[in-house]
């Protein structure tokens, strides 16, 4: 039945992408409507998120960000359905970093290296970085159930020499890779919040104490690679300008916590920055005033 409906709905999203941006946003005007007024698509996540992120702001102020993000976000829907058909020179005029040189020097040496961001602006056109870097790109995410949709999301991240990578084999990929002498740049969207029994590492993110994900940092020294964090902003509807940032130029040369918390950092003073920018509607503050209930339950089942 998933085939069928996804076959069914496939020549839609192929039409939708090879609309001219014009006509790209003005269904995405629609499409804000529908999924803001009418369905109310997780809206309730939305404002929790926002109140425990901002008190300092007024509810109304609150308000503004909560519908400026929705805008965003249908935008980033569509230009992610867009991405089946965009060229190479509208992807060129659209997504630029503007100190492609910092890792232009990893990138000559034929170095591996992490790129870690957050679900921050553009996350979804982050394959565009392969038209400016040699080596290819591995995103690390998780498989979709759904076949055909997985498969798609492969095809549409795979044009320019990007790869995708379940989680589950991303060490075996690096080792792999290492053990063959071959370089690549590993990419990782980093800021969900983990399982239970993984969540180990808690720190300070938007005024709250919450668990982040520890895996870059582990594979970081583990590996001996450089991580570079990925500043997307949004410029202009449908245009974007990255900036990179050293964390680490070697894994080895951190402590323990240091290299999630800076990262941990720099994403927060991006969203402090613009906040209609990030990704609201996943639940960003689940295990909020549960850490020592969470550490001494993982304590106890190693035990």
């Amino acid at each position: 039945m998933k085939a069928i409906l996804f076959w069914l709905f496939y020549p839609l999203l192929w039409v939708i992408s090879v609309l001219p941006f014009p006509l790209l946003y003005l269904y995405s005007d629609f499409l804000y409507i529908l999924a803001y007024y009418i369905i109310g698509y997780r809206k309730k996540t939305v404002r929790n998120n926002l109140a425990l992120a901002f008190p300092e702001k007024t509810s109304q102020e609150r308000l503004v960000i909560e519908k400026k993000f929705y805008h965003h976000m249908c935008d980033m829907f569509l230009e992610m359905i867009k991405s089946m058909n965009i060229t190479k020179k509208q992807l060129l005029e659209r997504y630029k970093p503007t100190n492609v040189e910092l890792v232009e020097k990893y990138d000559n040496k034929n170095q591996s290296f992490i790129i870690v961001l957050g679900h921050y602006a553009s996350y979804e056109w982050i394959f565009a970085l392969q038209l400016y870097i040699k080596q290819p790109g591995y995103g690390v995410y998780k498989t979709i159930k759904h076949k055909q949709l997985d498969n798609l999301i492969r095809k549409i991240r795979g044009r320019w020499n990007t790869f995708l990578i379940d989680t589950k084999n991303t060490i075996r990929t690096i080792n792999k890779h290492q053990l063959e002498g071959k370089s690549a740049i590993y990419g990782f969207v980093a800021d969900q919040s983990p399982r239970l029994h993984k969540a180990h590492f808690w720190t300070q993110f938007l005024g709250q104490e919450v668990p982040f994900f520890t895996g870059v940092e582990r594979m970081s020294m583990q590996f001996d690679l450089p991580v570079v964090y990925y500043n997307v902003e949004k410029v202009g509807r449908g245009r974007y300008e990255g900036t990179f940032h050293t964390l680490a130029e070697k894994g080895d040369q951190r402590q323990d916590g240091e290299i999630t918390s800076m990262y941990a950092q720099l994403l927060e003073k991006q969203i402090r920055k613009e906040p209609a920018y990030y990704l609201w509607t996943h639940r960003r503050f689940k295990f909020v005033g549960k850490k020592e209930e969470i550490l001494k339950k993982n304590k106890k089942q190693q035990h």
